[in-house]
């Protein structure tokens, strides 16, 4: 088949061009390079089913072409990570809302099958954990703008289920919980690569907020293959599917445990949510995804430990981790 991944240089995007090409398949990646990096594709660049396309997803006419030309389309192009949503709230929401609204109405033109990818983010400050596809969303105040990247995916998906019902345009949603490897950049915020950064300089690792946050981490190699799976899956049409880890770490403990296997000696400096993000700054305190929609369907669990995401990350950032096995650390599953 032929793929186009809009966002195909990003972070996930390029992992996902890796495993398409490895099936056989031909990939067209779309990227105004906003976020992604051509580091990220350098290596697909002369394999003849890989072409790319430095442009913008909202752009209605290099859209149009793309999409013409693909049996399905992957949209990944968002804008990432909580400090530019918080730095550029209208460049957030306007690349997410309308680049959505683009993808879509072109591959309707046509009836091509669409993934969107979503983000936990949606289920807000809900409390009802693990969190359920099906379960309410529960949303800040207007006025904060943490929330405001969160709606914006609420709206792409009810976009696409809008175009599911009434249009019986081919969709599928995947909500993202923490996806994590190789070629993710912690210049947005994304914590896993920012604080083996920091661990691997000797600086101090910076923890925002208590600490007591817990995260899912889930291996963008893992991911992928969801996403490769549910793409050509029409049982997936017109559903929305969590896909992510559910060991769950609080970012303390997480911060402990890279300068542990990185042999670090970098202390932990704990950032007040103010100081970081500027007065009024809110936060998800839990973020764990229930996956039994997507294993009843395709089968996929996560195969990779978050000491396996550490490593790799450290190894991509050119660090090497501890060269003896560090006995008697074992994640916690869960936090209360």
């Amino acid at each position: 088949m032929r793929l186009l991944i809009t966002g195909g240089a990003g972070f996930i995007g390029s992992h996902l061009s890796d495993i398409l090409i490895e099936h056989g398949h031909t990939v067209h990646a779309l990227d105004d390079l906003s976020t992604g990096s051509v580091e990220n594709i350098r290596h697909l660049k002369r394999d003849p089913r890989f072409e790319y396309t430095i442009g913008s997803v909202e752009n209605h006419a290099i859209v149009a072409e793309l999409v013409d030309e693909a049996d399905i389309v992957v949209h990944l192009a968002a804008a990432v990570g909580v400090t530019l949503v918080v730095d550029s709230p209208v460049r957030a929401i306007e690349t997410n809302v309308h680049g959505t609204e683009v993808v879509l109405a072109h591959a309707n033109k046509k009836k091509k099958p669409v993934l969107i990818a979503s983000t936990s983010e949606v289920y807000g400050k809900s409390h009802a954990i693990p969190f359920r596809e099906e379960g309410d969303m529960q949303m800040g105040a207007t006025d904060k703008g943490r929330w405001a990247y969160a709606c914006s995916k609420a709206i792409d998906e009810f976009l696409a289920m809008a175009y599911w019902r009434e249009r019986h345009l081919p969709t599928v949603v995947v909500r993202l919980f923490n996806t994590v490897g190789p070629r993710q950049t912690g210049s947005y915020g994304m914590v896993v690569p920012r604080l083996v950064g920091q661990a691997l300089a000797g600086e101090p690792l910076t923890v925002y907020g208590d600490g007591h946050q817990t995260r899912c981490f889930c291996h963008v190699a893992d991911v992928v293959r969801a996403l490769a799976d549910l793409m050509t899956r029409e049982s997936a049409y017109g559903n929305v599917f969590n896909v992510g880890n559910t060991s769950e770490i609080s970012i303390v403990d997480l911060a402990k445990r890279i300068i542990e296997l990185t042999g670090s000696d970098s202390p932990i400096s704990m950032i007040p949510y103010n100081e970081a993000y500027g007065e009024g700054f809110e936060d998800m305190f839990r973020r764990v995804p229930d996956i039994a929609k997507v294993q009843a369907l395709i089968g996929w669990t996560p195969t990779r430990t978050l000491d396996d995401i550490i490593a790799d990350v450290v190894e991509h950032q050119g660090g090497k981790t501890a060269s003896s096995p560090l006995p008697g650390l074992e994640l916690p599953t869960t936090v209360s």
